[in-house]
């Protein structure tokens, strides 16, 4: 059983718990505007292929950086599109004693139960909680986000949540009362986190030949992202 791996951090600090192994797994079913990582989204178009007690052996020797108090977060693209190759990561690793993460949007091809059983935490990054802003962000509909969302909620599995706060399309007040709302639906909600929207993926755009869509949009002042990420976790 062979991965499709765009590309791996050895040091991250943003991904998870401590310092996090991360692994760039290749292919994404979403078309986000604002996505810095459009060389992702070809799930036929990697950087290398490898098993999963290859991948583990290669984590493993970053053991000693990343100790008890960090691990692995399988991100991309999107981890959930490999499911069975993802299982077998997260077995082998929960073996070897290494705290799991998944940095996910939710939209896989299911077997979620399983997957969630070796899995300590998601990041789940909510694109929208409104169909059509869902849409008009990702190019899918909410379904299968939906569907990956009850599962957590099922396996009771621990969640941060994130959100890509973009000028001139969710950066107001209704907006982030909307997501407070839909956040109190949840349960097991450890952190609750605003993101800046960035300008820094634009350029793989015109090396991919992808028209660029928010060629016009300023980066996302970080101040006021903050002001409105303390508006979410005001009580």
């Amino acid at each position: 059983m062979l991965g499709k791996i765009n590309s791996f951090e050895t040091m991250g600090l943003v991904d998870g718990p401590g310092i996090r192994f991360v692994v760039f797994m290749q292919g994404c079913e979403l078309r986000c505007i604002y996505c810095h990582n459009p060389d992702t989204w070809d799930k036929n178009s990697y950087t290398q292929e490898i098993f999963p007690s290859e991948l583990v052996e290669k984590i493993k020797r970053y053991k000693p950086y990343f100790g008890d108090d960090g691990g692995v977060t399988f991100s991309g693209g999107e981890p959930l599109l490999q499911p069975m190759f993802l299982l077998e990561c997260l077995k082998l690793c929960k073996e070897n004693g290494i705290h799991t993460a998944l940095d996910t949007a939710g939209f896989g091809f299911g077997n979620y139960d399983e997957i969630l059983k070796y899995t300590d935490l998601v990041i789940l990054d909510i694109k929208a909680v409104e169909e059509d802003e869902y849409k008009y962000l990702t190019g899918q509909n909410m379904n299968n986000f939906k569907v990956f969302l009850n599962a957590c909620q099922k396996n009771n599995t621990p969640l941060w949540i994130r959100q890509v706060i973009i000028p001139q399309i969710n950066d107001d007040e209704k907006h982030i009362y909307l997501l407070k709302n839909f956040i109190k639906t949840l349960k097991n909600v450890k952190k609750v986190e605003l993101l800046p929207y960035k300008t820094i993926g634009a350029i793989k755009y015109k090396t991919l030949n992808i028209k660029y869509r928010l060629d016009s949009v300023p980066e996302m002042d970080e101040e006021k992202c903050k002001q409105l990420e303390n508006l979410l976790l005001k009580k």
